[in-house]
């Protein structure tokens, strides 16, 4: 059977909320991001340090943990109260997504996204136990992949049985990608950089992580790669790329007209939720580039639009009148397509 998404664009997001209450945002986002579009378990991270990305997704770690130094997040092979902290934040959000669910009475089986920092990015931006950046030591960085496949496993799991079945969708953050492949993150003292991780240790990493998101039932692995070229979506075995929709030229557009062709989607971060910019202008954005490339503008049904990274200024009674921009938007980008 075709999935509804695939016969239209839909709405979704990736980026952490302000706010501190998650019932209420996740039964706004449950209402305005209903099937066909992408709900979302969000990040909260105005709950405190435990709830940021980082220390999110270091909380999804097997057999390994996270602790707070002044420099940042430490992994450490014994739990502390940091790490106590952010697992309990992330088991309550489970918890609280059950129940939003399983109170509506709606027929919405639509799959839920989470967003995970991926194991490249996460090694970038956390510490070994010398307190230097944890990309820095090849035994640790391949510790941290296997804790991380294992962990994100689980984590997949148990979110797909509290979602009642529905399926779950991972986004996964590797906005430090080119960084590392460039060589460019700073040591912990900051007067230094960090060694560059060479491309195929990088590619054998980023595929097991999403080999173990699928083999954990994931129905659909999306990964923002940053200013890294989005193919590294297509060469890991990954369903869609994050890529933010080129301006300057028509050509740029062909790598991506190159992806779609091969089977991958495209998530647009496109759709700006303050000021007065039309519909039709956004629209435009996409859909004028990708008829002078001279595709087929139903290639493009089955993708996504999110909005730009503004959304993580918006205050919570803000939130949903963005969403709603969001899902005209890539209704208004759907009827496009279809009339070609």
């Amino acid at each position: 059977m075709t999935s509804p998404a695939a016969t239209a664009l839909t709405a979704t997001f990736t980026q952490p909320l302000r706010g501190t209450d998650m019932v209420e945002t996740f039964t706004v986002i449950r209402g305005e991001l209903g099937a066909p579009h992408l709900s979302v378990l969000p990040v909260l991270g105005d709950r405190g340090p435990q709830a940021e990305p980082l220390a999110r997704t270091s909380a999804m770690l097997d057999s390994l943990y996270a602790d707070r130094q002044p420099h940042g997040w430490r992994i450490t092979s014994v739990p502390g109260k940091d790490s106590r902290a952010a697992r309990h934040v992330l088991h309550s959000d489970l918890n609280i997504m059950a129940d939003v669910i399983g109170h509506e009475s709606n027929v919405d089986r639509g799959p839920v996204l989470t967003s995970i920092v991926g194991p490249i990015t996460l090694a970038a931006g956390v510490h070994a136990h010398n307190g230097e950046k944890l990309q820095s030591d090849h035994g640790a960085r391949r510790e941290l992949l296997q804790s991380w496949c294992s962990g994100v496993a689980e984590f997949i799991g148990d979110m797909a049985r509290n979602t009642e079945g529905r399926g779950v969708v991972v986004h996964l953050d590797e906005s430090e990608l080119q960084r590392v492949l460039d060589g460019t993150i700073p040591t912990a003292s900051g007067y230094r950089t960090l060694r560059a991780i060479g491309r195929q240790e990088v590619r054998n990493a980023l595929t097991d992580a999403v080999a173990a998101c699928r083999d954990a039932g994931a129905v659909e692995v999306a990964i923002n790669t940053g200013r890294a070229e989005p193919r590294w979506a297509r060469d890991i075995g990954a369903d869609a790329a994050v890529v933010v929709p080129p301006s300057s030229s028509v050509h740029e557009w062909e790598p991506l007209a190159a992806l779609v062709e091969t089977g991958q989607k495209l998530w647009f971060p496109v759709v700006p939720v303050t000021g007065r910019a039309a519909i039709r202008d956004i629209v435009d954005v996409i859909a004028r580039p990708w008829r002078d490339l001279g595709m087929a503008p139903d290639a493009l049904l089955g993708s996504r639009v999110l909005p730009v990274a503004e959304l993580e200024r918006l205050t919570p009674p803000e939130l949903p009148g963005a969403l709603r921009r969001c899902t005209d938007v890539a209704g208004a980008l759907t009827e496009t397509c279809n009339n070609g």
